[in-house]
């Protein structure tokens, strides 16, 4: 393996640590408020991690392998964790994130050698993709969702902090739809 799966994967696979040493135990006054007005909450974040667990990465990644170009990627339920989720705990989440995660960081790792990472996939709306490119995504969509979970927990106490809020970062942003990227 590269110097760049390795250190891919070796940040993939810290996320679930992250999620539990953050969301484990926490009350719902915690973690019950969304990113943004619109947004997820860091059950939600979690759930949609859950769901590229199970049908996007390691699936993307196969279908490099097996068809290349031939054959478009699936398209990805962005929302499939609502009706999913629905009445699971959040610690439940986390940890279901965390088996899905070591499981497919080991097939990971059984799969792909150097001379993969150039192999190239078709998503159904950005066009060609390299193996590289989607191990990539991967990763900083983790740092993404990370945020985005900081940034609910941030706002649950958006009131709370009264006039320190002028000072606080992730809560102006909430404040800001041109500071949320789609």
């Amino acid at each position: 393996m590269t110097g760049f799966v390795d250190e891919t994967t070796e940040l993939l696979a810290r996320t679930p640590g992250v999620l539990r040493t953050l969301l484990i135990g926490l009350p719902d006054a915690w973690t019950d408020t969304p990113d943004t007005a619109e947004g997820w909450r860091p059950r939600d974040v979690v759930g949609h991690l859950i769901t590229g667990e199970q049908t996007d990465w390691m699936v993307r990644t196969r279908r490099i392998l097996e068809r290349g170009t031939s054959v478009p990627f699936d398209r990805f339920e962005r929302f499939a964790m609502i009706e999913r989720d629905a009445g699971v705990s959040l610690d439940a989440l986390v940890e279901r994130f965390a088996e899905l995660r070591t499981a497919n960081l080991a097939a990971l790792k059984e799969l792909i050698s150097d001379a993969d990472l150039d192999r190239r996939g078709l998503h159904p709306s950005l066009g060609e993709v390299t193996l590289r490119e989607l191990i990539a995504t991967w990763a900083v969509h983790d740092l993404d969702h990370i945020g985005q979970i900081y940034a609910g927990l941030a706002g649950s106490h958006d009131a709370a902090v009264g006039p320190w809020k002028a000072y606080l970062g992730i809560l102006l942003r909430r404040d800001d739809p041109a500071a949320v990227a789609g």
